[in-house]
């Protein structure tokens, strides 16, 4: 039996033939591109693990500023009950082993109400004096101590004032952070290597190198935490790191 085609019915095939071939040629690359993707998923089979260390802290800085006020309808006068509660305060933290090297005067301001333009009566003390001392040292114990025994200054007439900044007390620093990274950046960093061979071993894989690694950042909390009482103003702190580590897994199959 002989075919034959006539030239009009073999035109109308061409579409369908270049149609197949090009959708054929579609799935043999997808067919190698998904061949790929998974040979890649294979090779970058990895876990994510985090390794945090926490050490306690003592702060090895104080500053303690103190405000107090006097007020009188003479300046001079309001000058000298200044002058007397300064003397007071230098002799209460003399007492307290604070030596006169740790206090600085950082400001005195003078207030004359007379001078308010929005005042409605006649002030019962025209001038208002506030003086603000600093006292810093590298031994916060005796801030402890001291600050704890406030109510004495209050017995000696000294009249105190929580007003403006510097009003919340003692604040505790700690600076030896950079004495201490190093060390806890190793013991973060063990115990996320930890966490990853424990996940390996419970998935049949063993550990094949860092993919990717962040040690993260330190910060120092209160080593006590309450709500409304901030690091600052407790002595003993607990600085943290957390560091995010992506180690690489190969099956134990593939080990040898």
């Amino acid at each position: 039996m002989i075919w034959k085609f006539e030239g009009g019915i073999m035109n109308s095939w061409k579409p369908v033939l270049a149609s197949a071939i090009v959708s054929i040629g579609i799935m043999i690359s997808g067919l190698f591109l998904s061949y790929g993707y998974i040979k890649g998923n294979i090779h970058e089979r990895y876990v994510t693990v985090k390794g945090v260390s926490e050490k306690n802290v003592s702060a090895d800085i104080a500053l303690w500023p103190i405000k107090f006020v006097s007020t009188d309808n003479d300046l001079t006068k309001a000058r000298a009950i200044l002058k007397e509660s300064e003397k007071k305060l230098f002799e209460f933290l003399n007492n307290h082993s604070i030596s006169n090297n740790m206090i600085s005067i950082k400001n005195i301001m003078v207030k004359d109400k007379m001078a308010d333009a929005y005042r409605t009566d006649t002030p019962k003390s025209r001038y208002i004096i506030t003086e603000t001392v600093l006292v810093r040292t590298n031994n916060p114990k005796i801030v402890v101590t001291a600050s704890q025994d406030i109510g004495s200054l209050i017995d000696s007439g000294i009249v105190l004032s929580s007003s403006g900044e510097w009003n919340n007390g003692p604040t505790y620093l700690f600076s030896g952070l950079n004495k201490i990274k190093p060390e806890m950046i190793a013991d973060a960093t063990k115990k996320a290597r930890e966490a990853a061979e424990k996940f390996a071993s419970d998935s049949n894989s063993i550990l094949n190198g860092i993919r990717r690694a962040n040690q993260g950042v330190f910060v120092i909390l209160p080593r006590d935490p309450a709500n409304g009482i901030s690091e600052e103003s407790q002595p003993e702190k607990k600085v943290r790191v957390v560091s995010t580590i992506e180690y690489l897994l190969k099956s134990k199959d593939q080990e040898n």
